[in-house]
């Protein structure tokens, strides 16, 4: 009994989180594509320092190696888009139509490998990052439910809510690598989404071995959503913009940390 308590609460939470968030996204929303940049930066930069690094540091785990881990987190991410885009520029060589654009005249923000690379960004970061987060969630609502199961369901519904924002986030980052198909995108959230019932099973199995691995999981998901907001959306907003497209800008950012703050403070007031 909760073992099936434990899977139906990790795949609402997991997925049900990925298709709200979607509903918002692609939503009203989906015309204002700068300024969901800007939302997307803010959510999973407010993911990042305002609930998975202080979850983390609470921990008995010491701070040195917790360090360790974002360092080597953040180097990881930075090879597997290295990795992505010398790939990517490999499988385009020599195509017609893929010489330097209008697309390179930001080259100097960080962006020098053209639309169609641009696209490649940041993606694999995202779910990487996703799925380990999604897999230590998963962990967390098997130990509420075997604690207690009224709180397993607080923990699964503190979950979904607080993925909200930051899956906004993910969609727009992979909608722009997949070309602008938000069907991929949804999916491929989605299956990172999925993950948190495998947590779920694993936790369930291992709950006392694996608690004590936790701060590490949320670093090493705080270390891919930081390294996504700050070398693949934040490079794309300091091109030259008026002072209202910066100040809106700058609200958005604000919103989309704004957000993960609020929804991170009503789940801790719910535990």
């Amino acid at each position: 009994m909760t073992l099936i308590a434990i899977l139906l609460g990790t795949i609402s939470a997991g997925i049900g989180s990925v298709w709200l968030a979607a509903l918002l996204s692609f939503g009203a929303l989906a015309r204002y594509t700068q300024h969901m940049l800007s939302l997307a930066a803010g959510a999973l930069l407010g993911t990042a320092f305002m609930h998975l690094l202080p979850e983390a540091f609470e921990s008995q785990a010491s701070a040195h190696d917790l360090f360790a881990t974002l360092l080597v987190g953040l180097v990881f991410f930075f090879l597997l888009d290295k990795a992505e885009l010398w790939h990517h520029g490999h499988e385009h060589h020599g195509v017609p139509g893929d010489s330097p654009g209008p697309d390179h005249d930001h080259a100097h923000h960080g962006h020098s490998h053209g639309h169609g690379h641009e696209h490649a960004s940041g993606g694999w970061a995202v779910l990487a990052g996703d799925s380990v987060h999604a897999f230590g969630d998963g962990i967390l609502i098997a130990s509420a439910f075997i604690a207690d199961m009224r709180l397993g369901f607080v923990a699964a519904l503190a979950v979904l809510v607080h993925e909200v924002p930051h899956h906004m986030g993910d969609l727009i980052v992979l909608r722009r690598q997949s070309a602008n198909n938000r069907r991929i995108a949804i999916v491929k959230v989605s299956l990172a989404g999925a993950v948190t019932a495998l947590g779920g099973v694993v936790g369930y199995a291992l709950v006392d071995q694996l608690y004590g691995y936790l701060p590490f999981f949320l670093i090493i998901a705080a270390s891919s959503f930081m390294y996504v907001a700050l070398a693949d959306l934040i490079p794309q907003l300091q091109k030259r913009a008026t002072l209202q497209e910066t100040a809106a800008q700058i609200a958005w950012l604000a919103i989309g940390i704004g957000l993960v703050m609020l929804v991170s403070a009503l789940a801790a007031h719910e535990h």
